[in-house]
């Protein structure tokens, strides 16, 4: 995801993040209930299903901490999986370690997913983690924007014409019948805060679960405009992007890998307050108590992401939701070329 944490650094004692040689196939998983050395029937250990290294974008941040309490509560050793957790450099291209074979795993936006297959990059989707996307228009609570038509006119702040952001932006813009000659578009990295609160922007775009927290937590009271119809969405948010050679090869660390998220999701949303703690021997800025409470303050905003879509198992891809992605983003001339075939799939969900 194309984001800018408000956190960085973490505690090399807690992740394994130094970067892989190159990736290590993994190996069949064998698991399941067996006899025990005693007879008892109790259920074994799962086999190893192989060494992985999953690539957390840019630096330690509270959005990634599923993956956090995962490692830290030993879900993935549980599911027989060697994780690596490797966080990308600031300049780090997003699927440069994928695409070379560095990851096999990657955290990005299921609309950067589709970019990138685009483009020939080699990344599939096997899980989508938040049930809505994230991005917003953010303005502040007495202005005249009231809804989407509302900033015909407008000036919108947003970090550049890239990312999760300004894919949004244009979401909001075409769900409304708008187009960017009727708004103006400001690029002004990532100082959503200052350009908001000294007036510069009449609104911009941000994360719900991150900016618009901040915003209140800062005392800036605001308002949030959908991009899309909630029955109506055009992009995937975060998901997990998985290096087609390992599909195609040896592909039994996929699940396992599944498996142990939705294990610490579950977590995460049951215990924030201990996922924060958790998350804290990650984040080294995580240390005061009142960095605490803002880690607190987003991460609650993010638990409505991460529950399961209605009627479908968590981590479910929405063919529909991709597949209307996928005509926008080419509409937009968001994509290289036309997309050949889905960026997702379903194979490897976790069914119970």
């Amino acid at each position: 995801m194309n984001t800018r944490p408000t956190t960085a650094g973490f505690r090399s004692r807690a992740v394994r993040s130094v970067i892989a040689a190159g990736a290590v196939a993994a190996v069949a998983v064998l698991a399941g209930c067996s006899p025990s050395a005693d007879g008892n029937g109790a259920e074994a250990p799962a086999a190893a299903a192989g060494d992985v290294t999953i690539g957390l974008t840019y630096t330690p941040n509270i959005q990634f901490v599923p993956f956090y309490v995962a490692e830290a509560k030993g879900y993935f050793d549980d599911k027989g999986v060697n994780v690596e957790l490797r966080h990308h450099g600031e300049g780090e291209d997003l699927f440069g370690a994928l695409a070379n074979g560095t990851e096999d795993f990657v955290y990005a936006g299921g609309d950067e997913i589709t970019q990138a297959r685009a483009a020939d990059i080699p990344v599939t989707s096997v899980a989508t983690l938040y049930n809505t996307y994230p991005a917003t228009l953010i303005v502040p609570e007495d202005s005249d924007i009231t809804t989407a038509e509302d900033a015909r006119g407008k000036t919108i702040g947003t970090p550049g014409p890239y990312g999760q952001t300004y894919f949004a932006l244009l979401s909001l813009l075409q769900s409304n019948g708008l187009t960017a000659d009727d708004v103006k578009i400001e690029y002004i990295g990532y100082t959503q805060q200052a350009a908001l609160t000294t007036g510069a922007v009449d609104g911009v775009m941000g994360y719900i679960n991150n900016d618009a927290v901040q915003f209140e937590k800062a005392g800036f009271p605001v308002r949030t405009i959908e991009i899309a119809p909630a029955d109506a969405p055009t992009l995937v948010g975060p998901s997990l992007g998985v290096a087609d050679s390992i599909i195609e090869g040896d592909d039994a660390s996929i699940t396992p890998v599944l498996e142990a998220l939705a294990l610490a999701t579950q977590d995460v949303i049951d215990n924030p307050e201990e996922s924060i703690d958790i998350a804290a021997e990650y984040i080294p800025t995580l240390y005061t108590d009142e960095a605490k409470s803002d880690a607190l303050a987003t991460l609650e905003a993010t638990i409505p992401f991460l529950s399961a879509q209605e009627g479908q198992p968590l981590f479910t891809n929405d063919a529909d939701v991709w597949a209307t992605m996928a005509t926008f983003m080419s509409d937009q001339d968001l994509l290289e070329k036309p997309l050949d075939g889905d960026a997702f799939t379903n194979a490897y969900v976790p069914k119970g």
